[in-house]
């Protein structure tokens, strides 16, 4: 895939990520996340996450996963 151009490589991901719940690892295509679904914010939540990511030194993917976890341990606790 190296000889890939980035745009094709984005059309592969994009394809991979909104055809599939969750995307087959194995599948060509799939390479540019270790694990991932397509998540769209709209715009006054990106610049909160992005904003609260540089804040925090990290990624917004690590806030909205961090963000994702907790609720789903909050959901068990019940």
């Amino acid at each position: 895939m190296a000889e890939m151009t980035e745009k094709e490589a984005d059309e592969l991901d994009t394809y991979y990520t909104e055809n599939t719940i969750m995307p087959d690892l194995n599948k060509p295509g799939y390479f540019a996340r270790k694990y991932g679904m397509l998540v769209k914010l709209d715009p006054k939540t990106t610049g909160s996450v992005v904003a609260w990511a540089e804040s925090a030194h990290k990624t917004p993917a690590q806030i909205i996963g961090e963000l994702v976890q907790e609720r789903i341990a909050a959901k068990a606790a019940g």
